[in-house]
């Protein structure tokens, strides 16, 4: 049934009206009411990849720094210290085929935290993400590094180096996760940095430069001495060719 005019001819007022409705079959049933909607799914509260990888650095305590003349003993090196139990390399950006160096140790090593160190310019920085770089560290804050967009968005993390308090609290207030306090032995070793820890106590940094295997066991200190503090334990030229020595670093 439809409801009619509610005014009469004359334009006024009239009882509601009732018109018979014209045949035919009845009109279908409403369809039935649709179920709520599924939330959008959002990544938000996974950890950006740069928060996994200085996670695990933390873990680690320890980032081996890899330094060789030619690509092939880089490579021998770097397995030799990876299956002895190390868990996070640092290739130096002057060793012959870096890059490719580091995409062959990305895809053998997958879960590693692989990165590349001495990154002084954008060029580089692109071509070690490329590689699959899930760090990159300079011996001072590189601003026009730090503002791409892999280090800004969390993609990849970036660890600069400074020297002086100031330069360290600077690099943690332009973005920096982390800071690399270099050169850490000419700076008084143990001593300076554990003079950091009350004023920067918030801050992760890593101790490099003069860190040996001789002396790994007074280095211990430096990485308990600062909160969230990590060492730089290097793999020079010196030893890279004493695998066995190697495999003992992170033993």
């Amino acid at each position: 049934m439809e409801i009619g005019s509610c005014l009469n001819a004359k334009g006024h007022p009239r009882p509601p009206c009732v018109l018979p409705r014209s045949s035919g079959p009845p009109p279908p049933p409403p369809p039935p009411p649709s179920p709520p909607l599924r939330p959008l799914i959002s990544f938000s509260h996974h950890l950006p990849h740069s928060d996994e990888t200085l996670t695990r650095i933390r873990s680690s305590g320890l980032i081996a720094c890899l330094r060789a003349n030619s690509a092939e003993l880089a490579m021998e090196a770097a397995r030799a210290a990876l299956n002895g139990g190390i868990t996070v390399l640092e290739i130096v950006r002057s060793t012959p085929g870096v890059f490719e160096v580091l995409q062959q140790l990305v895809n053998d090593y997958p879960t590693t935290v692989l990165g590349v160190g001495t990154v002084l310019n954008v060029e580089d920085a692109k071509k070690a993400v490329g590689a699959g770089a899930k760090f990159l560290m300079s011996p001072a804050m590189v601003k026009d590094v730090m503002d791409m967009d892999g280090f800004r968005n969390g993609e990849v993390l970036y660890i600069p180096g400074a020297m002086t308090p100031t330069e360290i609290l600077y690099a943690h207030e332009a973005g920096a996760k982390i800071v690399k306090v270099y050169p850490v032995s000419a700076l008084g070793g143990v001593r300076y940095i554990s003079a950091l820890k009350n004023p920067f106590s918030h801050i992760s940094m890593v101790a490099s430069q003069g860190i040996t295997i001789g002396r790994k066991t007074a280095c211990k200190p430096v990485a308990l001495g600062v909160a969230n503090n990590s060492i730089m334990h290097p793999l020079s030229q010196s030893i890279v060719k004493d695998f066995e020595l190697v495999n003992q670093v992170e033993n």
